[in-house]
């Protein structure tokens, strides 16, 4: 099969044929059809991100396809299923605090690299194994439609924050980062699941406007100034109500003062959810005042992906037409372009733009 590999930090991604892989119990093999090409992913094959990736690989993160073949312990799937190849793994042998590795992205800790020794290839390829529990059917789709289901990927990330956070019918949320590819996904999930306002904050006044036009008279839009007093204001005077809940997408590039500025509107009793990377390669941490926390009740989450019960219910939103994936706007490559694919996702890293390699 055709595969793209990742020998080492810092050089380009070879593409080759490399045997197809062998299944075993509790493992589906998918015959991946589109795999999405994060906008980050030149930071993580540079070795800028400092992931946690053995080499070498086939890397990507996330897949639409058709199972090929099943495990004898499969009972609903069947060949031919189109799937989503979700690559959040988790180990079995702790479902307490299971270790998580994202196959062909990353893991989380010494212990979830041990699963990459045998979920590590990634999408990049023409198959995959996966374990089964990672094939989550998503219904009949026409072959040409793989690409923009592949929107799931960033999508999932977004609603696992907002499930993370019980956001209700009827509140207002604020997305810090909202001009970004996951905060623009986090607008329309939570406008999707009935949010009554969301107030989007962000320094590009050009995809504000552009998030306005798109969303209607439920979105509100404030131009972040850099200075904590003043932006705070505008945020207030911006928001019809108080503001029920936060959460933050902002990436490491971004100061820890401008995600501490957004978090410090939400409203006594409020929720916080943590999904961004301020800190995450140095600089400034994010620091919180403890009375404030304390007294008005605040409560600060981290979420990192999503837990995998929650999918059924995002593609479900989907399907009903509650949420359009005709936001996103698809460029597809084939895997003989992975580079290609790679810088366009780099240089095309805004709102509801979708890179995507075709297989």
């Amino acid at each position: 099969m055709r595969a793209a590999i990742l020998k080492a930090f810092g050089t380009a991604l070879e593409v080759c044929d490399v045997d197809d892989p062998e299944i075993g119990t509790g493992e589906v093999i998918v015959d991946v059809v589109a795999a999405p090409v994060l906008s980050y992913a030149d930071e993580v094959f540079s070795g800028e991100r400092h992931y946690a990736l053995k080499l070498p690989t086939i890397p990507g993160c996330g897949a639409i396809g058709r199972v090929a073949a099943l495990g004898p312990d499969a009972t609903k799937l069947s060949v031919g299923d189109w799937v989503f190849c979700d690559p959040t793994v988790r180990s079995r042998d702790d479902a307490r605090m299971p270790d998580i590795t994202l196959q062909g992205w990353s893991a989380r800790g010494e212990s979830g690299l041990k699963l990459q020794d045998y979920f590590g290839d990634g999408p990049y390829a023409s198959r995959m194994r996966l374990p089964t529990e990672n094939a989550v059917p998503i219904g009949t789709i026409q072959k040409e439609e793989a690409g923009r289901w592949c929107a799931l990927v960033t999508l999932l990330i977004a609603y696992g924050g907002l499930r993370r956070m019980q956001l209700q019918a009827g509140e207002t949320l604020l997305v810090s980062g909202s001009t970004g590819n996951f905060g623009s996904a986090t607008i329309a999930l939570a406008l999707a699941m009935g949010a009554g306002c969301v107030v989007a904050v962000g320094r590009n006044g050009a995809v504000l406007a552009e998030l306005e036009r798109r969303f209607g008279k439920r979105l509100c839009s404030v131009h972040l100034t850099g200075d904590a007093e003043m932006d705070a204001a505008a945020i207030h005077k911006a928001s019809p109500q108080q503001i029920d809940a936060v959460l933050d997408f902002l990436p490491p590039s971004a100061p820890a003062s401008a995600v501490r500025t957004a978090l410090m509107t939400v409203r006594p009793y409020g929720r916080v959810v943590l999904m961004g990377g301020v800190g995450m390669l140095g600089g400034e941490e994010l620091a919180l005042p403890y009375p404030w926390i304390m007294r008005n009740l605040i409560t600060v989450s981290g979420q990192w992906m999503y837990p995998r019960e929650i999918i059924p219910d995002c593609i479900a939103l989907v399907r009903s037409g509650l949420l359009q994936l005709d936001h996103f706007r698809v460029a597809e490559f084939t895997i003989e372009n992975i580079q290609q694919a790679i810088d366009h996702a780099s240089a095309h890293a805004g709102a509801f733009n979708l890179t995507v390699v075709r297989l």
